[in-house]
């Protein structure tokens, strides 16, 4: 059964906080800005077939934030799949930037910071699905996440119809069906990201930056990981490589501190039997200087270790006691 939550009823003071909810109900919680001096109206409808959530949305012009702070509060591990029906926006996560248009596809990873930015009214179908069930390597999903996937040929243009009518007619299906057709979207999806991820890129730097994202995922967890030995790896100078990563919107040495601080707070965030220390996982995490990662986790997500620890701790005891 479809879930429809629409501003069509709301006064106009109390849309934008509506919707924002709307969007943490329907995709995952999102910090929403309207289009300055403008009246905002949204409408999205949610499906589910199986573990496979689709919604259909249309709305004013907005900027969407998944910030560290709302990941922690919520964290889900999806990745999810945008088709843009109508209206352009513009999608960062990475430091990648993608420009879409109608009919582009983008893949996110809803554990890590990401905005979109929709500049007129627009209409977008999104897909997700849990992370654990595509069966390919966070290395494959970092290199494809953030960037536009076009359909005019290739796989895209074989999934764009696909997922297109799925969309339209997924209240239609019944229960059995719908798992069936939950499992041959995670398929597609999964060969979406091995094709995107392998294929010959259009140019040498398109293939270096790349190389150079897997490499850091890799060997994360080595102290010496940084701008000079990623240059030795690829036979380059340690300029050349600060040139190529000039059009991704983030440097090599913050790429590497961002990566290292989302994997000290996953495992932080994460409960069991054997619980290590905090300065355990940051030096896992090639963190050699205790003082120096407690400053840095905080900066990135307003709280120190310790607190984000105990705030993932409660959040589970909590959701014990009301099970």
């Amino acid at each position: 059964m479809s879930v429809v939550l629409s501003t069509d009823a709301v006064p106009d003071q109390d849309k934008v906080a509506y919707w924002s909810d709307a969007l943490g109900r329907a995709l995952v919680p999102v910090a929403v800005t309207p289009r300055a001096g403008k009246p905002f109206d949204g409408r999205i409808v949610t499906d589910r077939l199986g573990y496979l959530r689709i919604s259909r949305m249309e709305a004013d012009a907005k900027r969407v934030t998944r910030t560290p702070a709302l990941i922690g509060r919520s964290p889900e591990d999806l990745v999810a799949v945008g088709l843009q029906l109508a209206g352009t926006a513009t999608f960062v996560q990475d430091g990648r930037r993608a420009e879409l248009g109608r009919g582009d596809l983008v893949l996110y990873d809803t554990a890590r910071p990401f905005s979109v930015t929709y500049p007129e009214r627009f209409a977008s179908h999104v897909f997700h699905v849990p992370r654990q069930v595509l069966g390919v390597s966070d290395s494959d999903i970092r290199l494809v996440a953030g960037t536009a996937i076009g359909t005019g040929r290739g796989f895209g243009a074989v999934l764009r119809p696909f997922l297109a009518t799925l969309a339209a007619s997924a209240p239609s299906y019944a229960p059995d069906v719908g798992q069936r057709l939950a499992g041959h979207v995670v398929d597609l999806f999964a060969t979406l990201i091995t094709d995107q991820a392998h294929r010959e890129p259009d140019g040498s730097r398109d293939h270096l930056v790349r190389s150079v994202r897997a490499h850091i995922d890799r060997h994360l967890g080595e102290a010496s990981l940084s701008p000079e030995s990623i240059a030795r790896a690829h036979h380059m100078s340690v300029r050349y490589l600060h040139r190529l990563f000039e059009g991704e919107g983030i440097t090599v040495s913050r790429l590497i501190q961002q990566r290292r601080l989302e994997a000290c707070g996953r495992e932080l965030a994460r409960r069991g039997r054997v619980t290590p220390t905090v300065s355990a996982v940051a030096r896992r995490w090639g963190f050699v200087n205790p003082a120096h990662f407690s400053r840095a986790f905080r900066a990135a997500y307003g709280v120190s270790p310790r607190e984000w620890r105990t705030l993932h701790l409660e959040q589970g005891v909590g959701g014990l006691a009301h099970s």
